[in-house]
């Protein structure tokens, strides 16, 4: 009997986005987060007394700014050697050779398997055979998995390979392949990396992408981790999420339809955070609130959105090691306008007015002509592809709609009691 820990999609030293510009944030968190995450990876690896590691993809996060991230990787395979552990790496989109500039000798615990073609290593001793190939370039458009061998006779065979199968939503189609072309190749065991939610895509084989060590955004929310693998007389005996994020990212809905009050919606909030904080099990927060519901509170919400934001924070930074990284207001009137403001009225030709307000960038350009001036101004992280506003995704939609709940809000001049 023995194990093996498979994770992917490392991202050293990638930052943290979301939580920058607030004066409370946990910077030194936010920066050290992928390497105390790789910290606990290694630790797990040597707790549990694994035979070997694998990492399906993307270690790093792009070229180095310095030798200190390739420093820091080979110290820690370094501590693998010490233990005796071996470790199997295939390179990814994120670090494919032609963007690894600064290339340091690895241990010779370590193998990286070749970008040119796939490979096979065995472990003779126990009856493995681990078959890998790297990205050669970035966009890896090919199916690379076609040309990996048939499975090896009485080995246990595994196969590292960053891919997003046949299209996973937020990742690029790199190296694309079927379940069906894993399954055909006869392997126990894919490990699979690139997308960075946890999948098990099968279980007949394991077919198995563990999502990334450590949450980067609001985007990779919940636990992160690797996955454990147990393996008895030759066969895949047990396969289980280990949690290894040290900062934890979560989206948090709250209903807010039964609440008549602002202080009852607050409260409410605020037990939301609390479950939400028992959840991370001790793990600091950063937390994204969404309100949703029909709520009698809709109107005051909307037009008071920037004070309740402000206790919202408020209520975070009391439950300590708590970061509200936005709040989303998604509230709906339980009572449609035209029924409270009547069809012919010049209040609901106004409201109608703002509710057929085109916020797509082109028509604000139109709108506001210092808009590109203004765009010109901000730093590129601040701008999505380019432009000030985005144009597609659901986030921006979902913004655009909030603004003109707000607007709305603020000339009824309606609100809830406090």
């Amino acid at each position: 009997m023995f194990t093996f820990l498979h994770a992917a999609d490392i991202h050293l030293d990638s930052p943290l986005r979301g939580l920058e510009g607030y004066a409370d944030a946990p910077v030194s968190q936010l920066r050290q987060a992928t390497r105390r995450a790789f910290d606990n990876l290694i630790a797990l690896a040597i707790e549990e007394q694994v035979a070997f590691v694998l990492l399906s993809g993307d270690l790093y996060d792009g070229d180095w700014k310095d030798y200190n991230t390739g420093l820091f990787f080979i110290n820690r395979m370094g501590m693998l050697r010490k233990a005796g552990i071996r470790v199997f790496l295939a390179s990814g989109n994120h670090d494919a050779a032609s963007q690894i500039t600064k290339a340091l000798r690895l241990p010779d615990n370590v193998h990286l398997f070749s970008t040119k073609q796939s490979e096979t290593v065995p472990i003779e001793a126990l009856g493995v055979a681990v078959h890998g190939q790297g990205y050669h370039t970035r966009a890896l458009a090919e199916n690379i998995a076609r040309n990996y061998p048939q499975a090896l006779p009485h080995y246990l065979n595994i196969g590292l390979l960053h891919t997003s199968l046949t299209g996973r939503q937020g990742h690029e189609p790199y190296a694309p392949c079927s379940s069906d072309d894993l399954k055909a190749k006869g392997y126990d065991y894919w490990a699979l990396g690139h997308v960075h939610m946890r999948e098990e895509v099968s279980q007949s084989p394991w077919i198995v992408f563990p999502g990334n060590i450590q949450g980067r955004h609001i985007h990779e929310a919940g636990a992160k981790g690797a996955t454990l693998v147990r393996v008895e007389e030759g066969r895949i005996a047990a396969v289980e999420h280990r949690d290894l994020d040290v900062l934890r990212w979560s989206l948090c809905q709250v209903d807010l339809t039964d609440c008549a009050t602002v202080d009852l919606a607050i409260d409410t909030v605020r037990q939301a955070m609390e479950t939400e904080q028992a959840n991370a099990e001790g793990r600091p927060l950063a937390i994204r609130l969404q309100l949703v519901g029909e709520s009698p509170l809709h109107p005051e919400l909307h037009r008071d959105s920037a004070t309740l934001t402000e206790e919202f924070r408020a209520l975070a930074a009391g439950l300590g090691e708590m970061w509200l990284e936005k709040v989303r207001f998604a509230t709906q009137r339980p009572v449609a306008l035209a029924a409270d403001l009547g069809e012919e009225t010049p209040m609901a030709e106004l409201v109608r007015a703002i509710e057929r307000l085109n916020f797509e960038p082109t028509a604000l350009m139109e709108l506001v002509p210092g808009i590109g001036e203004l765009q010109k101004k901000l730093p590129p992280e601040l701008l999505h592809e380019g432009g000030l506003v985005p144009a597609s995704i659901p986030e921006a939609r979902e913004l655009r709609e909030e603004i003109k709940e707000m607007l709305i809000a603020r000339l009824l001049g309606q609100g809830g009691s406090r």
